[in-house]
């Protein structure tokens, strides 16, 4: 599992940390760094795949499409934190009960977008041990990196390309056994994180079958009717449970069905009944919310995502009624903790907020500025000093409507300075 994720002249970042947990909030105004902070997740995710880091940051139209993924926000120009011209991104994986294991990139975006350095270090907690498994440098005008891999004896340095990360290319080597685990258990989370961003208009139409969910959510129809039929019907009334308790209307089941001469295609519906009515209606995606279908593109990636994963979620209330927040919450913890996927997410919504419970406090973390030179900083909420004065006036989600997290953090800042 990925436990942080360190930024350093990342973006709108000097230097901060963001710990993942099970389930983790993250919340602040317009322009704290909340998007910048997911950008550097997506990032990496990228990078251990083997794209080029220049692809990453300012995109290729071609492969762009052909992967349903878009560039890094900013592109090239902001990457890294101005004036600087390099940025690091650092994780700490959980291994084991004793192990962790400590990933580094640092990448120049000066002309060419190129690697700087790299690294990847075994931790055994319970010794206190710190076993260099590859480590890599590259000179300033250098066309290779020079990279020293364990092999239980004296390491050599061999070269590798600028243009991609060395644990992709080292991936795909024969390797030390201890360097090839920990590569694989590297490079298998950070691939396993899930950018799920759903578009409600592209979920309503006709969608091929397909065995993976697109980071927009668009093929829900497509992925539900590719099920073998027995994990579709458990599928489809998981999805029921939940989306039923959304509308005013009782939504009696959601489903996707073949459609077309050849059945290759689907589409999304569902059966409702209002109290009181004998009828039932059959409506397609056509005819449902965006609320609706933005909550059921959730729904299916926590359902049909591999144990392990983390999913990161942007504004995941958005289109969804306050009066909903608890259904959500249910869900996420929920259907979280039983197939043991770790959710990220961000949200402005103080009804969410306030669903969440004191029990989440120490699982939320607010993205702010600093007053000092106005780089984002990422705090975690149970870390403000006067946090109980503050509940003592207010919920969470009060708070966060007010500005007063915010306010006290700028309060803070300046009492430490």
């Amino acid at each position: 599992m990925l436990k942080e994720v360190h930024y350093k002249n990342w973006k709108s970042f000097s230097n901060a940390t963001l710990y993942i947990d099970p389930l983790t909030v993250l919340i602040g105004t317009n322009a704290s760094g909340k998007s910048n902070a997911l950008d550097g997740i997506a990032f990496l995710s990228r990078v251990v795949q083997g794209k080029e880091l220049q692809t990453i940051l300012s995109g290729d139209s071609a492969l762009l499409l052909e992967a349903n993924i878009q560039a890094i926000r900013g592109g090239v120009e902001w990457a890294a934190k101005h004036p600087h011209s390099s940025f690091i991104l650092e994780v700490v994986i959980e291994g084991d009960e004793e192990t962790d294991y400590h990933y580094s990139i640092e990448v120049s975006t000066k002309s060419d977008v190129e690697l700087v350095s790299e690294s990847l270090v075994k931790i055994d907690r319970k010794m206190n041990k710190r076993t260099k498994l590859f480590t890599a440098t590259a000179e300033e005008d250098s066309p290779t990196v020079a990279a020293s891999v364990y092999n239980g004896r004296r390491p050599k340095k061999k070269p590798f390309k600028r243009s991609v990360s060395v644990i992709s290319q080292l991936k795909n080597q024969e390797t030390h056994p201890e360097v090839d685990e920990a590569i694989q258990l590297v490079v298998h989370t950070l691939e396993n994180v899930f950018i799920l961003d759903p578009a409600p208009a592209l979920m309503r139409d006709y969608k091929p079958f397909s065995n993976r969910l697109a980071s927009n959510a668009s093929n829900v129809a497509g992925v539900l009717a590719a099920l073998p039929k027995e994990e579709k019907k458990q599928m489809e009334k998981l999805l029921s449970k939940y989306v039923s308790r959304l509308p005013e209307g009782d939504v009696q089941r959601v489903w996707a069905e073949p459609v077309g001469r050849f059945k290759t295609d689907a589409m999304l519906y569902c059966e409702e009944q209002w109290p009181g009515s004998d009828k039932k209606l059959i409506v397609d995606a056509r005819g449902m919310s965006d609320g609706t279908l933005r909550f059921i593109g959730i729904l299916t990636a926590l359902l049909t995502r591999p144990k392990g994963s983390l999913i990161v979620i942007e504004e995941i209330d958005n289109g969804l009624h306050p009066s909903r927040a608890g259904i959500l919450i249910d869900m996420l913890n929920e259907i979280g903790t039983d197939r043991q996927i770790d959710i990220l997410m961000t949200t402005h919504n103080p009804a969410l907020l306030d669903e969440l419970g004191p029990e989440m406090i120490p699982f939320i973390i607010v993205a702010h500025r600093s007053m000092e030179d106005g780089a984002s900083e990422l705090t975690p909420l149970e870390d403000i000093q006067s946090l109980p004065k503050l509940l003592a006036g207010g919920s969470i989600g009060k708070l966060v409507a007010e500005g007063e997290i915010e306010e006290t953090l700028s309060r803070q800042g300046s009492e430490e300075r």
